[in-house]
């Protein structure tokens, strides 16, 4: 009888990468456009402009993207790593609200008398 390890909902972990980079130079605008490039390419998902996620099937594969992210970190701006595991992430409620669509204005009427 073959024995597999049942994947679990406290084994598989979430790891989220929340920034905050500068981008009032270009060279500045550059390295934050790399830093997502990089996610992107590492197989993170753009959860929000500037929170990405990615899912790994241990804490152990976890650690090693943790790793490649410290790599290529930009040299300004702050940048947050938070693991959860796929439980807890199940828990998130996420709302979006609907956009509205600008009423046309009305034409401003002119009064001669």
């Amino acid at each position: 009888m073959e024995s597999f390890e049942r994947f679990s909902e406290y084994k598989i972990m979430w790891i989220f990468v929340f920034f905050d980079l500068p981008t009032e130079t270009a060279i500045q605008r550059k390295e934050a456009s790399l830093f997502r490039k990089r996610l992107l390419e590492d197989g993170f998902t753009m959860l929000q402009f500037s929170i990405y996620i990615r899912h790994t099937p241990s804490r152990e594969n976890m650690e090693v993207h943790e790793k490649r992210v410290k790599k290529f970190l930009p040299v300004e701006g702050k940048v947050t790593i938070l693991h959860i595991t796929d439980k807890q992430f199940g828990d998130i409620h996420t709302y979006q609200g609907v956009k509205r669509e600008q009423s046309a204005q009305t034409a401003v009427q002119l009064e001669l008398f």
